[in-house]
């Protein structure tokens, strides 16, 4: 490790293992203790909150401190509270929704999205958060494995289902911002109040549930390599121990250059999020929305990214930090009006979902130079946290995904499970408090994905000497696209059903601000008529338009394949990027 300073101290002033030794000690607030889960040791946060319902309690006490601000609504944390409240209360007695009752939320980063997951969360609903980028097909697919009982959509979302209604066991649909037929559903402004009018609710008592840390608490769809994506079934202890893991990096920080950590003031000045990711993913729900939730920080949203809407909010509403993937980080430092807003208020600027650039970290340096930028590496299966990058390390490795925090074990194993050694490259296997139960619905999946609680990533790493970790590839068939896990196979397998289609394969395209782009190689059938436009509308009507490849190339010869008659990405690959340009 190169030698830095900081704050006059060499770095590093203590090594990993000895900060996480003394922050997660007897008697420290990040206390580590041993528990059996689902048959399996391992340690866990002693102090973490039992379960969602705790965190939501919790959040009443910050009071009228703004905690949702969306164009120009402003909820507080005690009209979310009531909002949460009424909405619970009609969760039960309206709609019948018991403990373990899916619950599905398919809109925008609203108010309401935040709404509907505390309160489903609260009467011990299992909440899925439904891709607000998927089709009417993909989000039939959802709500039918789900098996959900309610649907809360927003308006444009209930367009897309309409067609799709007939063939689901729906026993509820309410409708969030909707014009128009809502199709049945109920209209939000009359189960709950009007927008923005939460804190002229009366103070209704919370339905009483009981709730446990091993209860089941989220479903989050995540691509599968079968086509069809899987829902990866979160406990309540795999979200509220993120919590915690989410404030170790900054402790660990701040010893390796010799400080001490201080337990936050609770008078001081709350912490300001934009959250510039959907709230339908593992990063937006549990890291920023639970923890903003928990903190008493400020929530500020917007109806879609928009790199110059995100610099007038920074601005306007003082905020601390924002990020999400790589690609909005660079949009920003890269917008032609970047100089003309005060963005001094920024203090945390990090990200992860996606592989960054090591030039990222510079370009924060030398813009926001009070800024101590981050990355880290998660999965929907582990809960977002795994493992954090940030200060003087994330400066000295800025390639690398940082150790692994506390609570997690971390392994590197050949294709035979053989652990590996340091610096040799191997699959990821995570065990941990983080990773969840399972796949809902999926009991073959779930065994093939998690061994004696180990969960077997997918990606390729080399792990150092100090436990940094450095993600090389993916063994797995994925690519990523500006977070937005894109795995080829779903692809292929939408290209496959045109019918002029013979052979197709799906491969990244570099790509500075998104990582990867989708491109498609496919083989069509001789005399086909079809053209790249039309195959790529066609895509477009199956699938989500992140996925749809932005590049086909057609050809009439077969695609190599070897002599176990699997296709040769590698080489198609490179024949591809080159004929680019950008290989």
């Amino acid at each position: 490790m190169s030698e830095t300073a900081a704050n006059s101290a060499p770095w590093p002033a203590m090594s990993i293992a000895d900060a996480h030794a003394l922050l997660t000690g007897e008697g420290s607030p990040l206390e580590m203790e041993e528990k059996e889960i689902r048959g399996v040791k391992m340690r866990v946060w002693k102090n973490a909150p039992g379960s969602l319902r705790e965190v939501l309690e919790v959040s009443r006490g910050h009071g009228n401190l703004d905690f949702l601000v969306y164009e120009g609504e402003r909820v507080t944390f005690e009209a979310h509270y009531r909002a949460v409240a009424k909405l619970a209360t009609a969760l039960q007695n309206k709609y019948g929704i018991e403990k373990g009752d899916r619950v599905a939320i398919a809109m925008r980063n609203y108010p309401e999205w935040v709404i509907a997951f505390w309160a489903a969360a609260a009467v011990g609903a299992i909440v899925v958060p439904l891709n607000s980028w998927w089709t009417g097909e993909e989000l039939e697919y959802g709500l039918s494995d789900s098996g959900a009982k309610l649907a809360v959509v927003d308006g444009e979302r209930l367009e897309s289902i309409k067609p799709h209604l007939k063939n689901l066991d729906l026993g509820g649909l309410l409708v969030v911002r909707g014009v128009g037929d809502l199709a049945g559903g109920d209209d939000w402004e009359e189960v709950v109040a009007p927008y923005g009018a939460y804190a002229d609710l009366p103070d209704t008592k919370m339905p009483d549930v009981a709730l446990e840390p091993e209860d089941n608490a989220t479903i989050f769809y995540t691509s599968g390599t079968t086509g069809k994506p899987k829902g990866a079934l979160g406990t309540h202890r795999n979200i509220c121990g993120n919590l915690l893991s989410l404030a170790i990096g900054t402790a660990r920080s701040m010893m390796r250059r010799g400080e001490i950590p201080q337990p936050p003031d609770p008078d001081g000045p709350k912490p300001s999020t934009l959250i510039s990711v959907p709230l339908f993913h593992a990063t937006g729900c549990h890291a920023i929305l639970c923890g903003t939730t928990f903190s008493g920080g400020k929530l500020v949203m917007m109806y879609k990214w928009d790199p110059l809407k995100a610099m007038q909010l920074i601005q306007e509403e003082k905020i601390k930090a924002f990020g999400g993937v790589p690609a909005m980080v660079w949009q920003v430092l890269e917008h032609p009006h970047f100089k003309d807003y005060d963005l001094s208020s920024v203090e945390s600027i990090s990200y992860g979902g996606a592989p960054s650039a090591p030039e990222l970290v510079t370009r924060i340096k030398e813009e926001f130079p009070q800024v101590q930028p981050g990355n880290g590496y998660g999965l929907t299966e582990t809960s977002s946290v795994t493992s954090q990058n940030s200060a003087e390390d994330y400066v000295n490795r800025p390639n690398s995904a940082g150790p692994a925090i506390p609570v997690c074990d971390i392994k590197v194993v050949d294709a035979e499970g053989k652990e590996l050694g340091p610096n040799e490259v191997g699959e990821l296997w995570i065990k941990g408090p983080n990773v969840v139960s399972g796949y809902w619905n999926k009991p073959e999946a779930t065994a093939e994905a998690i061994t004696d609680g180990w969960l077997h990533t997918g990606d390729l790493v080399r792990v150092d000497e100090e436990g940094f970790i450095f993600i090389l590839d993916r063994a797995k068939d994925m690519l990523i696209r500006g977070g937005e896990n894109v795995y080829c196979v779903e692809v292929e397998d939408a290209l496959y059903a045109h019918e002029d289609v013979m052979d197709a394969a799906v491969v990244g395209i570099p790509h500075k601000v998104l990582g990867e782009e989708v491109g498609a190689i496919v083989q069509i059938k001789p005399g086909a008529k079809v053209t790249e436009e039309k195959l790529r509308a066609f895509v477009g009507e199956h699938i989500a338009a992140f996925k749809v490849p932005v590049k086909i190339e057609l050809r009439t010869e077969p695609l190599p394949r070897n002599a176990n008659g699997k296709i040769l990405k590698r080489q198609l690959k490179d024949e591809f990027l080159q004929s680019l340009g950008v290989a």
